[in-house]
């Protein structure tokens, strides 16, 4: 019989894979414990991950890479969040990256090769650079104030970048910056240790320490012509959701199995003095139990089911923005209800004893409430689930 977190794994190949990475987040728990505390990177668990070849999951075969379908990353990050939700998070968003430039193929084939191969053979990790905070969410229109000048044989880029995960273990970052030779917004592939890029030390949340989400500072950071990858038209998203920002639910889902084992042991093992048997034998408690469960079973349908569809049809891929954009918003937004929810109800299993210092609970309880802030953020999703509710309803077939 498989166990939780086997359920959703159709085939040998993923079940193996999901095996290994559990295994190896498993030995890491205590260094998430430690970077949580210290406000950093679990390098150790990063370190393990990528020796495994986890790092290379969503580079292409023909690059060398795992080739592995986005499914398969998903069953795995939510199995990694279970034991460390920064670590998953913050290398999740080194998988977006690499799906969506593996899908989309933006880039001159030559320059993506190069990149993929520093993954795969240097080891090399990346993210974007997008959000600043002087201009919000790039998702919600916001142009960048970091500047790319052209000097007539290259570019001087200046800003400064907020969030930007995985800081200190990247080896390249995607900066988008305000580019006037090219008359709108550039995306520049800079490697990390380029003069004039630093990282500062900014990030001190309540949740997700370990996900060091530091500031990008460009202080005249000097690029060849080359390191511009591509120029975005104007309006170009048009709404239009990158399909592997499912790895955002899969990582909170992670954190909602880990409270709700959390409780279950607690409950199976805590035995007042006033009772003959455990607290688990409570009514009360088995009915926060299960319903930790049915919330838990159906967000975890929803997320494979949409996944799995995707990767499957290929004329939905094709219809991607009018269906399945308002779906991956429509997961997002689902699985953190759900993962809030069960949280909360693993600390009422728990009572006071989930809030100390020491207590995994409480950590989830801090990272679980971060998945409200990572987009697409609710008032978006509903208003694109509102648009095709509508659109349909009318029996329109315009795109939102």
């Amino acid at each position: 019989m498989p166990t939780l977190e086997q359920w959703f794994a159709t085939t040998k190949a993923q079940a193996d894979k999901l095996e290994t990475i559990g295994a190896i987040a498993d030995r890491h728990i205590g260094g998430a414990q430690k970077a949580d505390e210290t406000n950093e990177l679990n390098l150790e668990l990063i370190q393990e991950l990528k020796k495994a070849g986890y790092h290379t999951y969503a580079v292409p075969k023909e690059f060398g890479g795992e080739g592995a379908s986005l499914y398969d990353i998903l069953l795995c990050q939510e199995r990694l969040a279970q034991a460390d939700a920064s670590t998953a998070l913050a290398i999740g968003w080194h998988h977006i990256t690499l799906f969506h430039l593996t899908h989309n193929r933006l880039w001159e084939s030559e320059t993506f090769e190069r990149l993929c191969r520093a993954v795969v053979e240097q080891g090399a990790l990346i993210n974007r650079a997008d959000s600043e905070a002087a201009t919000g969410s790039p998702s919600r229109g916001g142009k960048p104030q970091t500047t790319a000048e052209w000097t007539g044989s290259g570019f001087v880029l200046n800003g400064r970048k907020a969030f930007t995960s995985l800081s200190t273990a990247l080896g390249y970052v995607i900066v988008s910056a305000r580019d006037d030779l090219a008359g709108g917004i550039s995306d520049f592939l800079i490697p990390i240790d380029t003069e004039g890029l630093r990282i500062d030390p900014t990030w001190n949340m309540v949740g997700m320490r370990g996900t060091a989400s530091h500031d990008l500072v460009l202080d005249r950071v000097k690029l060849p012509e080359s390191a511009r990858v591509y120029t975005k038209t104007p309006g170009e998203s048009n709404g239009r959701l990158n399909f592997a920002m499912l790895n955002i639910p899969a990582c909170y889902l992670g954190i909602a199995i880990a409270a709700s084992k959390e409780a279950i042991t607690f409950a199976s093992r805590y035995q007042p003095n006033s009772l003959d048997n455990p607290i688990i034998q409570l009514p009360h408690i088995r009915q926060k139990i299960g319903q930790m469960e049915l919330e838990l079973t159906a967000a975890r349908h929803f997320l494979y089911g949409v996944a799995g569809r995707w990767s499957q049809e290929a004329e939905l891929r094709a219809e991607e923005h009018r269906f399945v954009s308002p779906d991956i918003a429509a997961v997002k937004q689902f699985a953190i209800q759900s993962a809030l929810s069960i949280v909360d109800k693993a600390m009422r299993v728990v009572g006071i004893h989930g809030l100390s210092q020491t207590h995994l609970l409480q950590r989830l309880y801090r990272d679980v409430r971060f998945g409200l802030h990572n987009p697409p953020m609710e008032d978006y999703t509903l208003e694109m689930l509102a648009h095709r509710a509508i659109d349909e309803a009318a029996g329109k077939s315009n795109q939102i």
